[in-house]
């Protein structure tokens, strides 16, 4: 199963040439997953042949423009295309009213249900329950109510060994194999075990994508041991008291968080316009956290699973 994650913003709120606001598209077996939502997030799902009119999932994190200010736009555009397929909608307090008051004066009806989730910034929940996922908010610390999102993959199935299976073994066997049920005969014996012409499931994986926040340790039970985690980085060492003054990290900071819950790799993103290149974000987390990469857009990142042993 697809679990992929592209990058289609990594700079924060003041405006850079070739460096957009935050936003990022998760793939899950097909579905796509916004995350956040800055502002001419619509061309960047086009020019990364996403196609918006499928998408079907939107969380944005918090209320600060380069984090929303795309949404309206995005959803005013799918209406102009003729959609009337069901969005979902997670988001904080306020969210709605601003999205409701700008199609009022508008005079723009949607042709399509948005069901909108309000989140709660205090303590984590369990928000969307997908066939394929499940999403839990973080509560962050930020200047405003901010919550990231964890997805974490639901159970995968076992694994066929294609050959060792017979060639005229049914359909419908290869569907119990993987549920992990044995093949029995009229007599209850066993034909084909799930030991014996199978694999272990995969472990299921797991993203955690922590927005705008400082350096907060009371989320690190809650993504422990993450496959994937991104963390915000809006600055390097030499600006770690303005960082601290606004509520945001430094990359040294996102790369002690990775290191101290155990994550497989560090994404980071969301850097300050004050710097024109990003090579010394990188430097300075991999002092920390050999496992870091920089949110390049339009990159696409494929998310493993990774045992302990691995990690280590």
């Amino acid at each position: 199963m697809t679990f992929n994650l592209t990058i289609l913003g990594s700079g924060s709120a003041t405006p850079v040439l070739n460096r957009h606001t935050t936003a990022q598209a998760l793939t899950i077996e097909g579905d796509y997953f916004l995350i956040d939502c800055g502002e001419g997030t619509q061309y960047r799902l086009m020019e990364n042949h996403l196609r918006p009119g499928r998408l079907k999932y939107i969380f944005i994190s918090h209320l600060h423009g380069d984090h929303y200010f795309g949404l309206v736009p995005l959803l005013s555009s799918l209406n102009l295309s003729g959609r009337t397929d069901d969005l979902w909608l997670f988001g904080p307090r306020g969210l709605w009213e601003i999205i409701t008051v700008q199609f009022r004066y508008s005079d723009t009806k949607l042709n399509y249900p948005i069901h909108f989730q309000e989140t709660d910034p205090s303590k984590p929940q369990l928000i969307f329950d997908h066939p394929n996922v499940q999403v839990e908010t973080i509560p962050l610390q930020h200047r405003i109510d901010c919550t990231g999102f964890l997805f974490r993959e639901k159970g995968r199935k076992r694994k066929l060994i294609a050959e060792k299976l017979p060639a005229d073994l049914p359909v419908s066997y290869y569907r119990q194999l993987k549920d992990g049920h044995d093949i029995l005969d009229e007599r209850g014996q066993v034909l084909y075990s799930v030991g014996a012409y199978t694999l272990p499931a995969p472990r299921p994986r797991s993203y955690a994508f922590c927005s705008d926040t400082r350096y907060n340790e009371a989320m690190f039970d809650q993504i422990r041991g993450v496959d994937l985690l991104y963390h915000e980085a809006s600055f390097l060492d030499d600006m770690e008291a303005l960082s601290e003054k606004y509520f945001h990290s430094t990359a040294r900071q996102a790369a002690l968080t990775a290191r101290q819950v155990g994550a497989g790799r560090l994404l980071i993103g969301h850097f300050s316009s004050r710097y024109k290149v990003t090579d010394d974000f990188l430097t300075q987390a991999r002092t920390v956290f050999p496992e870091t990469y920089l949110a390049m857009e339009g990159e696409t990142m494929e998310i493993n699973s990774q045992t302990t042993e691995e990690r280590n």
